[in-house]
């Protein structure tokens, strides 16, 4: 509350007859005026914080009128800036836009919080397509309402080395460089994590399950393999100091066999009945980058970086043929056409083909694929997924070769491959630390390919699968073509009937 020194209380009686009837009526007009103008600046100062703009100044001066905008002559300094000047507007403009930024920033943030009035993230949409007239957009809500044929995608922390299917329940094995393993459920709703195992101390390079799926078998940068029980979590044995140098590779050959391969070219043999390897082998200087034998069991072969296919005789324990050196890498194979042929991929995007027991020289070769080729898995008798450092996932007919398209895609290389037991799901990790799954099982409905048949090698290497997240250009203007075609049937319909 301001006071007044003009004001005069009636208890002041002696001075009561000095006052003049003029003055006290113009001090009463004075307070009047006063508190209607505080009244007006109070209004003002609270609609201008509502919009955001600068709340003048009064430096306590009860007196100021909101509504002045010219000086008194006694506050006129002819050196003073023009304020109508051009400066000057843009440095007010600077201000307002400034405050009225901030403000604005702060009214998002307060839309954005849940607690707020605008809550669009609690809102409900029923998607209809019968109700949306465009073709596009009727397809988008198709493709959402569409049930998932395969799992979604697992994403890790940590850079997966390689990935395993259980052979009976719907489990997958994810092998990471930090040695754990992580095993999820998956199913094509979600994806459940069961466990995570801490298995080596250094990067878990090759991971695999028995025949009955009892045990899971790993080996690791740190030369050991172990054994752990998947009922109980325990470990079941461990062979410490497996190798003498960093093991790369493991095969299970039954439900007691199994084979190692190291960074030197060493083969081991293993049994799990027993503490010490069977037999050891040392025919190659380089890097076994894969390992795997027909059902009889009776061959071990193996594929090295140094660009030899090597064969073992199992039961012999000694080297059973060697090819001749390839300049380049062989990295991966597999077994076509009931056990009567070996194909093995190489890192100049070859596939070589072997008559079974006789593998000293390919007999056919295909250089369709035309990128590095590190993955290969039989998916049918006749056909195969290769994968590298592309980020494809290439189907392939074996013998004839053709290329059947691409099966699935990855942002960046991919570094293990997969199929689970019934041949219909193919699980891929890539340098992304993803795992991503494709439904295959339309190959069950290819047919065999004959050696003469046409086709087009440049349309084949491109096409899309099915499980493929990439659409065809071709299917795009087939579905044109189709409802043209279905136009001109409604339009010829009348006529034909008259």
């Amino acid at each position: 509350m301001h006071t007044h020194n003009n004001f005069k209380t009636p208890s002041d009686e002696d001075e009561l007859d000095d006052l003049d009837e003029d003055m006290v009526v113009g001090v009463i007009a004075e307070i009047e005026q006063e508190v209607l103008n505080e009244s007006d600046s109070d209004n003002d100062e609270y609609d201008l914080v509502e919009m955001g703009a600068p709340v003048p100044d009064n430096d306590g001066d009860s007196s100021y009128d909101g509504n002045e905008s010219i000086s008194s002559d006694d506050s006129f300094d002819p050196n003073a800036a023009d304020s109508d000047s051009d400066d000057s507007m843009l440095d007010d403009a600077g201000d307002d836009a400034s405050a009225g930024g901030a403000t604005s920033s702060k009214r998002r943030k307060d839309d954005d919080n849940p607690s707020g009035s605008n809550r669009q993230s609690e809102a409900t949409f029923d998607l209809d397509e019968d109700d949306e007239t465009d073709e596009t957009v009727r397809a988008m809500i198709a493709a959402i309402k569409k049930p998932r044929s395969a799992p979604p995608e697992i994403k890790l922390e940590d850079f997966i080395t390689d990935i395993c299917f259980h052979p009976d329940r719907d489990i997958i094995a994810l092998a990471t460089i930090i040695g754990d393993v992580h095993l999820y459920e998956y199913d094509n709703e979600a994806n459940k994590l069961l466990r995570t195992i801490e298995v080596h101390s250094k990067a878990c390079r090759d991971v695999e399950f028995t025949e009955d799926g009892r045990f899971l078998l790993t080996c690791s940068k740190d030369k050991c393999v172990m054994v752990t029980d998947m009922e109980t979590e325990k470990l079941k044995k461990l062979y410490e100091t497996a190798h003498d140098d960093a093991i790369n590779t493991l095969h299970v050959l039954n439900e007691n066999l199994f084979a190692t391969g190291d960074d030197a070219g060493t083969v081991k043999l293993w049994d799990l009945r027993t503490k010490n390897a069977i037999f050891e082998l040392k025919e190659l200087e380089d890097q076994i980058t894969q390992l795997t034998t027909n059902d009889q069991s009776k061959l071990l072969l193996a594929t090295s970086a140094d660009g030899y296919l090597t064969t073992f005789n199992i039961a012999a324990r000694k080297m059973y043929v060697q090819s001749e050196p390839y300049e380049e890498e062989l990295s991966c194979m597999g077994i076509y056409r009931g056990d009567s042929k070996l194909v093995v991929g190489t890192s100049k995007g070859r596939l070589y083909t072997y008559n079974w027991g006789q593998f000293g020289y390919h007999c056919d070769m295909y250089p369709g694929i035309k990128s590095p080729i590190s993955l290969m898995i039989p998916i049918t008798d006749r056909i195969a997924c290769v994968a590298g450092e592309d980020g494809n996932i290439r189907a392939c007919h074996i013998a004839p070769y053709r290329n059947l398209g691409v099966v699935g895609q990855h942002n960046m290389p991919i570094e293990s491959l997969d199929v689970n037991s019934n041949g219909e799901l193919i699980a891929s990790s890539s340098h992304n630390n993803d795992v991503r799954f494709w439904n295959v099982k339309y190959f069950e409905d290819f047919g065999d390919i004959k050696y003469n048949e046409k086709h087009n090698a440049y349309k084949e290497q491109r096409h899309n699968l099915p499980s493929s997240k990439c659409s065809n250009a071709s299917d795009f203007f087939a579905d044109l073509t189709k409802e043209d075609a279905d136009d001109d049937d409604a339009g010829a319909g009348p006529s034909n009937m008259a």
